[in-house]
């Protein structure tokens, strides 16, 4: 009997193994209170200038990484304890153009960075987000009508058509970051009918709020939009029943992972998730560029201590119900867990 007679027969929403069919992915399972090195997902901007390592200014310490530079920067922290990373693909030696061709290119910079990883570190966990407007000439998430609005259903397929190439690339995890409706859903038919189904963990970023905190990530991927915005798809901050349909919605559609993106401003959805909404699922939340680059600022005003604000505003999350993170300072937090420092 074939992967689509089986999905018809159970449904989506039955489908468990792919949340827990990785070591890792199972540690998530548990919802601990306490931060460990295997919360932390590190997000790492990939370009197809293979030997680049260049500097983001509005991202103190983060760069654009060329393929042919990954083990230098990795294996250390992989040394250290490192466990995930989640790849974000920055084309920039190709024309993009409306359909975000260059998303799933097999030379292209996440597909070869898949490749490479899985070579090099046979244990580390490779998540790839999934969206199109880093590889799309107009830089929204999605395809377009004529008159620049989105054209859902062609979106949606496209978005299932990259994901299910990440995985046949190597990846244990594909995470939809475009809020297009009813991705999820499609995105994880493709993963079963390409016999994937049980084997990739579908992470959905359910709850993605129209924030003002992602402008260092945009400059990071150079991913702006050429005209608009992205408030037609992405959740007005004040939204919270719209937020709570999102995150009940993404489940239902086989989701095996949640998240809320931002953190900090949010957490207030963070903990109806984990409370009342998925209660039984791992939640994830990222604290996102401009997150990131706040607490930096501060640091550097001499507001606070740079690393007691970045355990505190870390253990918050884990608090209010988040059991993996998302976060620039993931390398940070592979030296100070080492040191056993705990903010009181």
């Amino acid at each position: 009997m074939g992967s689509q007679s089986t999905s018809n027969e159970v449904g989506i929403s039955s489908l468990l193994h792919a949340g827990y069919g990785h070591p890792l992915s199972r540690s998530w399972q548990s919802q601990s209170r306490s931060l460990t090195k295997d919360m932390f997902m590190y997000p790492i901007f990939i370009t197809d200038q293979e030997d680049a390592a260049l500097d983001l200014g509005s991202m103190p310490g983060q760069k654009r990484w060329g393929v042919n530079r990954l083990e230098g920067f990795i294996g250390p922290l992989v040394k250290k304890g490192l466990r995930s990373v989640i790849l974000f693909g920055v084309p920039e030696k190709k024309a993009k153009d409306p359909t975000g061709t260059l998303a799933d290119d097999p030379q292209g910079p996440v597909i070869q960075a898949i490749k490479t990883l899985r070579k090099l570190f046979p244990d580390l966990y490779i998540a790839c987000d999934v969206c199109l407007c880093e590889y799309t000439s107009h830089g929204h998430c999605g395809i377009l009508f004529e008159d620049g609005s989105i054209n859902n259903p062609p979106s949606v397929a496209r978005l299932a058509e990259v994901a299910t190439n990440y995985a046949k690339a190597g990846a244990h995890c594909v995470a939809p970051s475009d809020m297009m409706d009813g991705r999820v859903k499609a995105i994880k038919q493709g993963l079963i009918d390409s016999g994937y189904g049980g084997k990739v963990t579908l992470m959905a970023y359910s709850a993605k709020f129209a924030s003002g905190l992602y402008g260092p990530f945009r400059d990071a991927v150079a991913s702006a939009p050429s005209f608009g915005d992205r408030k037609c798809y992405q959740l007005p901050p004040s939204a919270r029943g719209l937020a709570r349909r999102a995150i009940v919605r993404d489940v239902n559609e086989g989701a095996d992972l949640i998240m809320v993106k931002p953190s900090l401003p949010y957490l207030d959805i963070l903990s109806e998730a984990r409370k009342e909404l998925c209660p039984d699922l791992p939640l994830a939340a990222y604290q996102v560029s401009g997150e990131f680059a706040m607490i930096h600022a501060g640091a550097n005003a001499g507001v606070y201590e740079l690393k007691r604000m970045a355990f505190e505003t870390s253990e918050c999350l884990v608090r209010a119900g988040a059991t993996l993170l998302l976060s620039y300072f993931t390398p940070d937090f592979l030296d100070w867990l080492d040191e056993g420092h705990q903010v009181q």
